[in-house]
């Protein structure tokens, strides 16, 4: 077979070491994934020529079985070595890097390659000197690492205006309905507000950045703070989620490890109503396998176009968009959107996109919640204005206000209790004005009962003491004072 790794040389080591130091304490995601798929092609290709050693060629029955069960394997670590290979090509294109097209064609050389054949000694060293030649952390010199740093910027990728009127000419917005636009990772919000304008649009927004978050709430009418993953959002109540998130990852000093795309992609997904668009922005060789299942599942009408040859060649992106629909499986589309997207050269541009393709649902969507995962002053006001909680704690009781009557005419009992609890203890403001205090005196009734026989002596006297309350109302009128008992 033919090795097409033979003509591409390694990268050099830098000679300065410490320069990819000063370039930043970070590690790129890429090189990392690189590293590891070297070390594993490299010990696939160690492994093929044994196993094939051990399928022998004139066995006995016994020993073919066995030889059958070896050859299982082998056939699939040549499918693993294989989808490895392809792995490689998006981090090798997010590099620029020259191996990205070697990769393609290795993998279909490797998928052809007759496991029977004795001779394993081109493969083997097909596959070595591909392995060899990946770029890692310690093969790349500093200024790619430099480049690479500049065109991170902390993964702010703000979507380019002219775009962004691209993409808004291929939408048809409802007449008559106010739209509910979403954008993720809405950096300093111009991108959501130009597709907003003169569209009859409602924009939210959510970015992670707080100076970027500050700057976008003099763009979008809301606009939550920190991250999109810790927001809360209502499901369905959009027309449009406008999503370019962020990519290049890196990988941080505590080693977490960072590949948002698709994450953005899952999550973002509930909160488009059914027939609402997602405008997905990435780049070309972001959309793997995975990501485009997911789109194709979900949504309609898919389209890929890439940007125009001045925007693309800084950052490679796409813009993918569809139609939500209810979930249902469809891998032949995603496999047709992964090979167009593999070949961006062959895409149409975004001037390409046809005017109003995109219909949006006309019906009016009402969010119930937006609420982003950190403190903000002006989201926080917004929210105590529209609700009525400080109005009821604060607002005096309506009963406060009003004369107080029963709702039904006492009985003297009742009366006796509230007189007798001091509650009539003061000014009557009536027709006959009146000061009336209430109290209660006891009484003591000393009693005696006499027993007596049939003939008329007396047998025993019985003596018993009752003690009453009586209830006294004094009043003070302008007539004098009276006292009622």
């Amino acid at each position: 077979m033919e090795d097409p790794a033979m003509t591409v040389e390694p990268a050099k080591q830098d000679a300065d070491a410490g320069a990819a130091e000063r370039t930043g304490t970070q590690r790129f995601f890429a090189l990392e994934q690189l590293t590891d798929q070297a070390q594993t092609i490299s010990l696939i290709a160690d492994a093929l020529p044994v196993y094939r050693e051990q399928t022998g060629e004139k066995l006995d029955a016994e020993e073919k079985a066995q030889a059958f069960e070896i050859y299982k394997v082998l056939e699939q670590q040549r499918n693993a070595l294989v989808t490895l290979i392809h792995a490689t090509r998006p981090f090798l294109l997010e590099l620029e890097h020259p191996l990205a097209g070697t990769a393609e064609i290795l993998a279909a050389q490797v998928a052809a390659f007759q496991l029977m054949t004795k001779d394993y000694s081109k493969l083997t060293a097909a596959l070595k000197r591909f392995a060899g030649s990946l770029p890692t952390n310690q093969t790349t010199n500093a200024s790619v690492i430099g480049r690479l740093m500049n065109n991170v910027r902390m993964g702010y990728y703000p979507t380019d205006p002219d775009h962004v009127t691209l993409i808004t000419r291929g939408i048809a917005f409802p007449s008559g309905i106010t739209t509910n636009l979403l954008d993720p990772c809405c950096g300093t919000g111009v991108a959501l507000r130009r597709m907003a304008t003169g569209n009859n649009c409602f924009c939210y927004g959510v970015e992670l950045d707080r100076s970027r978050a500050e700057q976008a709430q003099a763009q979008l009418h809301r606009v939550g703070f920190g991250s999109f993953f810790g927001a809360h959002i209502s499901f369905g109540a959009f027309h449009v989620v406008f999503l370019n998130p962020p990519y290049l990852s890196v990988l941080s000093e505590n080693g977490g490890r960072s590949r948002d795309e698709k994450r953005f992609l899952l999550e973002s997904l509930p909160l488009l109503t059914q027939g609402g668009l997602m405008v997905y922005i990435v780049p070309y060789y972001r959309l793997t396998e995975d990501i485009c299942r997911v789109f194709c599942d979900n949504f309609e009408d898919v389209s890929i176009h890439r940007f125009m040859d001045g925007e693309f060649k800084k950052f490679k992106q796409v813009a993918v968009m569809g139609l939500r629909r209810q979930r249902t499986d469809n891998e032949t589309e995603a496999e047709r959107l992964c090979k167009a997207a593999s070949h961006p050269e062959q895409l149409p541009t975004l001037d390409k996109l046809e005017a109003g393709r995109y219909a949006l649902p006309a019906s009016a969507l009402k969010v119930e919640n937006f609420r982003g995962a950190e403190f903000n002053e002006d989201e926080l006001a917004r929210q105590l204005k529209a609700s009525s909680s400080f109005e009821r704690i604060l607002a005096r009781s309506k009963l406060d206000s009003e004369v107080k009557r029963p709702p039904l005419p006492l009985s003297i009992s009742q009366v006796g209790l509230i007189g007798g609890s001091g509650l009539i203890n003061g000014l009557m403001e009536c027709d006959y004005p009146h000061i009336i205090k209430g109290r209660i005196i006891k009484e003591r009734r000393s009693m005696s009962e006499e027993h007596r026989s049939e003939g008329g002596r007396l047998i025993s006297t019985e003596y018993r003491d009752t003690i009453s309350n009586r209830m006294i109302f004094n009043l003070l009128t302008p007539n004098g004072f009276r006292s009622l008992a």
